[in-house]
């Protein structure tokens, strides 16, 4: 029985602030409520709901916040009518702060001019095909380029966290400015927004004044959304702006600035990369417990005690939370083993709660800052109406996003490399104890199945690491040398989502190879269990003088020592996992024939003595084993592969937590446990086929052929190339639908409470 406190017992601050914030997005989702902005208590989880899951936001009814943002327009047109100089709003921009002028809306018309300056696709600016019909002549030659528009998610989260900003009543900006932008999200449309360009030193300036465009009604700024029969529609803003009854916007005094000047779109992007990011940091440490159970390791690596010696919060989390996925587990119980060959695992599963612990701990961190950044005033210069004074300084500066992105991308390289790892051990028969190579589950002579996986891991692992490197040792000084530090937050948080996408990659192609490895050592287990009593009896039979002396049917079997006979049957099973790169016929005649010493030799030391057993009997128990582990074999695995029994079977001995995993690939999806090459889906359709001609021809024979459709059904059922079925698991993946049962389990459990 596994000895462990649950995770819920154990201090769990990733975990636990992970499911407090998934459980804040499903009862937004489930109670349809609109997301209200207050600019004080916006959270990750009401972003991801407004830019991910179409939840409607609004505005607070507050009076007092709502008569904040009017206090500080008010503050600045007195400060404006006293002709005080205020950045921005009478003065230029940046290193061009030194003129000045009294026409405060042709200024901020002139700010939100020189930042619209991102290029973009014509295909990025309109519904499909050109507008006069005819083809473009550029179609081919650009068929190489990708959308050069920011994802419409990071747009709409973008939105909605400068409108919570501007709320916060320090940038002397209208509530019906506020209002407009918040129209344009409820009715879900969106501006087309260039995907670089920003430095993210003022603030995601070009990025925004998209925004600004968008509002103020440019006829060559463009904002998509959903027409007719869902249809997606891209438009100019002044004709959107027209089909929503939404009136242009007339920027007034520091109103462009003012929507501008701030993080919003870093944010934004870093939000949903928290999001996502923290799920897969969970499901990591899930997919090692079932690692754990496919490479039959031991569960004692994350034993309590080892942790409490060494006690970094993160370490101590990731052991806790791993024990408890492994919590009632067959194949891997909380106890040192007996071992042959290893003393212990290896890396990969012994130190995973070392190499995993920094990483919560940096998430935790990165996560607590988005989530600030989130609900602060990133503006410059900012109005403080209460005690009547302007503060000119840095708040637009987006470093606190980057620091959050390169420990999220680093800690996402990690991540993935503790699973390449795992991954690579399990899919190599020198390592896997015991599991065919490349998790065949046929003849490896003729099958390679998971070996392509194992080389897609590589490329995924190479891209990942290149992706980790630190984007703010990059910086370039910019605009007439005023912006000399700059933090590139919103290109670091791109590179995240990048990041996240390849992980997720590796995640998706890891589970599937989980799966089928739980199933394939489950069905060793089965073997191993089944063999044993009919080698037992054989042994019994050909390998005891005394039984063939007196004949079989009245020697009495408790002579035979069945500690030596065990013994003896181990030697063969041991080498019977050795060998798993040799096709069964011949599998089964080495793993006798290479045991013959130690089984002699145990013979011997059990005092029958080499001269006593001839070799006529000796051949008679190799012939008689090798032909047990031939047909026992040749059961077992159809058992598994021709069967439902896969599910129930493995069931036996993984544990709840792997269940979960397991049975949404193969329930969920229908991803069956691979046959190896004959699921081929070229040759499955030419079995079908074939079998379809045999059923026309027995027809028209006149002869009622009431057989199954075998193969039409298994080519239904397993009639997609590997890669699908990884892709199928991918997408599920990134749409949340795994990370929801993961939640479910640990509700259900207590964990992280």
């Amino acid at each position: 029985m596994m000895q462990s406190a649950t995770a819920g017992s154990v201090r769990a601050p990733h975990a636990a602030a992970a499911r407090a914030e998934w459980a804040r997005l499903q009862k937004t989702l489930a109670a349809q409520d609109a997301v209200s902005i207050t600019g004080s208590d916006l959270s990750i989880a009401d972003v991801v709901a407004v830019s991910l899951h179409g939840a409607t936001p609004k505005l607070t009814n507050d009076a007092t916040i709502l008569q904040n943002v009017a206090d500080s327009v008010d503050w600045l047109k007195r400060q404006l009518d006293d002709r005080q100089v205020i950045y921005g709003v009478n003065t230029g921009f940046g290193g061009s702060a030194d003129t000045r002028t009294a026409d405060f809306e042709r200024l901020q018309s002139a700010a939100v001019q020189h930042l619209n300056v991102g290029i973009l696709l014509q295909s990025d600016k309109r519904s499909k095909g050109r507008e006069d019909g005819r083809p473009d002549p550029r179609r081919r030659s650009n068929e190489l380029l990708r959308s050069h528009a920011l994802p419409g998610p990071i747009v709409r989260a973008a939105m909605l966290i400068r409108c919570n900003s501007l709320l916060r009543g320090h940038s002397g900006v209208r509530i019906s400015v506020i209002q407009s932008i918040m129209q344009l999200l409820a009715r879900d449309m969106t501006p087309v927004v260039p995907l670089r360009g920003s430095i993210s030193a003022s603030g995601d300036l070009s990025t925004l004044s998209y925004v600004a465009g968008a509002i103020e009604g440019n006829p060559d700024i463009f904002v998509k959304f959903r027409g007719e029969q869902a249809k997606s529609m891209t438009l100019p803003a002044n004709e959107t702006l027209k089909l929503a009854g939404l009136e242009p916007v007339r920027l007034q005094a520091k109103e462009g600035l003012g929507i501008t000047n701030g993080t919003a779109p870093s944010c934004a992007a870093a939000a949903i990369v928290m999001h996502q990011a923290n799920q897969l940091a969970i499901l990591v440490q899930l997919l090692t417990a079932m690692g754990t159970e496919a490479l039959a390791g031991t569960a004692h690596n994350y034993h309590p005690f080892i942790s409490s010696v060494r006690p970094h919060d993160g370490q101590t989390e990731a052991a806790a939370n791993i024990l408890s996925f492994l919590a009632g587990s067959k194949i891997s119980p909380d106890r040192e083993p007996e071992r042959v060959g290893l003393a212990q695992d290896r890396y990969a599963l012994r130190t995973a709660p070392q190499w995993i612990g920094p990483q919560l701990e940096d998430l935790a961190l990165a996560t607590r800052q988005v989530s600030t950044e989130l609900n602060s005033t990133t503006d410059n210069p900012l109005i403080d109406a209460a005690t009547g004074q302007v503060h000119h300084g840095g708040n637009f500066q987006a470093m606190a996003i980057t620091s959050a992105m390169e420990k999220t991308m680093t800690a996402l390289q990690n991540l993935g490399r503790l699973i390449f790892a795992q991954s690579s051990e399990l899919i190599n028969n020198q390592t896997n104890k015991g599991l065919p190579p490349n998790l065949s589950a046929d003849d490896p002579s003729d099958s390679f199945t998971f070996k392509g996986f194992d080389v897609n891991m590589a490329a995924y692992m190479s891209e990942l690491a290149y992706l980790a490197h630190p984007m703010s040792t990059h910086v370039q000084v910019a605009e007439m040398t005023n912006q000399s530090v700059n933090s590139m937050a919103l290109a670091t948080a791109r590179y995240a989502l990048e990041a996240l996408e390849v992980l997720s990659l590796m995640a998706a192609t890891y589970i599937y190879t989980l799966c089928q490895a739980l199933d394939l050592r489950c069905m060793q287990l089965e073997f191993r269990a089944r063999v044993r009593e009919p080698l037992l009896e054989t042994a019994r039979t050909w390998l005891d003088p005394e039984s063939r002396q007196i004949g079989n049917a009245d020697y009495n079997f408790d002579a035979f020592d069945e500690r030596v006979g065990n013994q003896a049957i181990d030697s063969i099973l041991q080498r019977w996992d050795q060998l798993s790169h040799l096709d069964l016929a011949e599998r089964c005649g080495a793993a006798v024939n290479d045991s013959f010493g130690a089984i002699l030799l145990k013979l011997i030391n059990w005092g029958t003595g080499e001269e006593s057993i001839s070799h006529k009997f000796i051949g008679k128990f190799m012939e008689r084993a090798s032909s047990i582990l031939f047909s026992e074999f040749l059961e077992i695995r159809a058992h598994f592969l021709d069967q439902d029994a896969p599910d129930t079977t493995t069931h036996r001995y993984i544990s709840p937590a792997s269940r979960v995993v397991y049975d949404f690939v193969r329930r969920d999806l229908a991803v069956p446990l691979n046959r190896g090459v004959d699921d081929h889906p070229p040759l499955l359709l030419r079995r079908a086929q074939n079998e379809m001609l045999f059923k026309n021809a027995a027809a028209a024979a006149g002869v009622n052929y009431a057989g199954p459709d075998q193969h039409q059904q298994r080519l239904a059922s397993h009639g997609r190339i590997l890669g699908s079925m990884a892709g199928d698991i991918y997408e599920a993946l990134r749409a949340g639908e795994l990370h929801a049962r993961v939640m479910a389990f640990a509700e259900t459990a207590g964990m992280w409470h």
